[in-house]
């Protein structure tokens, strides 16, 4: 399989999940020559079974990683800042440290206007489960997680009591990931 049809087939792997065709963003600022050239972030518009907006990596990873995985993160309207954000993301991914499930990102800026979530934790992808978690290809097993926008006290729990308890922090206190207002669960 080439590096074209590799990044095609994850394309459709999230348009087959999410029941809709993607548009594609690229950021163009910065030192985005040093991601593959291939990099691109799919926008989902709302439909019938999602509503809200979805940003997803096309080519974060490459056919030849060892763990190639792909990151998607929600949001209740558009914001193409988004974009930006995750070509950042992947840009740091290749070229300064490599990132995987658990990490945390610190964004640099609050993920929407006013919010105080200005870091990410890298995790599953519990609202689409299995079927968006794993791609098989003849050559690779890609993985898709979900980039979910945390507060510094979220961070700081996280650190000191561990993801598990974190994450199942957010379950009992119904976690509203789509709220870019809300308070820390902490």
């Amino acid at each position: 399989m080439n590096s074209n049809e590799y990044y095609l087939k994850i394309r459709n792997h999230y348009e087959k999940q999410w029941g809709n065709i993607s548009e594609t963003q690229c950021w163009d600022k910065g030192p985005v020559n040093e991601l593959p050239q291939e990099f691109q972030v799919l926008v989902f518009k709302p439909n019938s079974t999602r509503e809200m907006w979805t940003y997803a990596t096309c080519g974060m990873s490459k056919i030849i990683d060892e763990h190639p995985f792909e990151l998607h993160i929600f949001a209740p309207e558009r914001n193409d800042s988004l974009v930006e954000l995750l070509t950042v993301i992947a840009h740091y991914h290749r070229i300064g440290s490599s990132l995987g499930l658990g990490h945390t990102i610190n964004f640099g800026r609050p993920w929407l206007p006013e919010s105080k979530c200005e870091y990410g934790l890298i995790s599953l992808p519990y609202l689409d489960g299995p079927s968006l978690e794993w791609l098989d290809t003849d050559d690779t097993k890609i993985r898709f997680l979900w980039l979910i926008p945390i507060t510094k006290k979220e961070v700081e729990y996280k650190k000191k009591y561990g993801l598990d308890a974190l994450e199942e922090r957010f379950d009992n206190e119904m976690f509203n990931y789509l709220e870019p207002q809300r308070m820390s669960m902490v």
